[in-house]
């Protein structure tokens, strides 16, 4: 169900690869609610997914971009500004990768090169997303910036690896640049801990189907869906929202607040009596 909630609103969309993503599944409620956007993810992404595919279906341009490049960033927004036809109200960053997940190394044995590759996609593109927005002034007053993440930057998911603390440095990312975009520009940020969710990047960290199993079960309402993450998003792009800021936002049916659920203890009193 459409309720315009964007119309008249332009945005930048960050990381749809396939119909799995949840940028992808963001892009389609952004779509319906009115809001009109360019889409973009690095060369090789590209080549790996169908983005084609939900711009022909969204009405939208993609402007390839690699979002640890500050140049291409540059080109990127000054590109979404001319095509869209004003300031930018809403961006996406759904953007995650480690090459020590990637290749099974382990987080006591990182290779460091690998790490930094991780960390600026992961986390510093962020940080430069919103330093080129910031300083070329390309967003509109009470714009919304929003970046996925995981709870992983709280707490300890062991294979989760160097993920978590790329996870960790996005948050306080938010948070810091938060300040100056909002008190400066009027314009929000936050993130949103989405549960594990079964998207083609997720599912490179070992273990990811015990993951969502667990959490699923732990979960008094269950785990939310990339589908009920575009929900939530296209919520914080909305004017409804409009003072919601530097926020870490738990979309996970309750999971951060759970210390133990029936159906886990259920599931381990089972085992333990076999």
């Amino acid at each position: 169900m459409s309720y315009n909630l964007l119309k008249g609103k332009r945005g930048i969309i960050f990381g749809a690869l396939d119909e799995n993503s949840i940028a992808w599944k963001t892009a389609e409620r952004v779509h319906e609610e009115g809001g009109t956007f360019v889409l973009t993810n690095a060369p090789i992404a590209m080549r790996m997914g169908s983005i084609n595919k939900l711009a022909e279906k969204t009405g939208s341009k993609i402007i390839p971009a690699d979002a640890t490049s500050v140049e291409d960033l540059e080109n990127l927004i000054a590109g979404a500004v001319e095509e869209l036809g004003g300031k930018i109200d809403f961006v996406l960053h759904s953007i995650g990768m480690s090459i020590n997940v990637r290749k099974g190394r382990h987080y006591t044995d990182q290779k460091y090169d690998w790490t930094q590759k991780g960390t600026d996609v992961s986390a510093m593109s962020f940080h430069k997303t919103m330093q080129v927005l910031y300083q070329k002034d390309a967003m509109n007053e009470w714009g919304s910036i929003v970046a996925l993440t995981y709870m992983a930057a709280q707490r300890v998911f062991p294979d989760y690896n160097d993920m978590a603390d790329n996870k960790a440095y996005l948050e306080s990312i938010a948070r810091s640049f938060g300040y100056f975009f909002g008190r400066d520009k009027k314009v929000r940020v936050n993130t949103i801990s989405q549960s594990p969710t079964p998207t083609t990047a997720g599912q490179g960290v070992k273990g990811f189907d015990g993951f969502i199993a667990y959490a699923d079960k732990m979960s008094p309402l269950g785990n939310a869906t990339a589908q009920d993450c575009a929900d939530y998003t296209v919520s914080l792009f909305s004017d409804l929202t409009k003072k919601v800021t530097l926020q870490n936002l738990f979309h996970d049916g309750g999971f951060s607040n759970m210390g133990v659920s029936d159906a886990v203890m259920e599931a381990f009193v089972e085992k333990e009596e076999q």
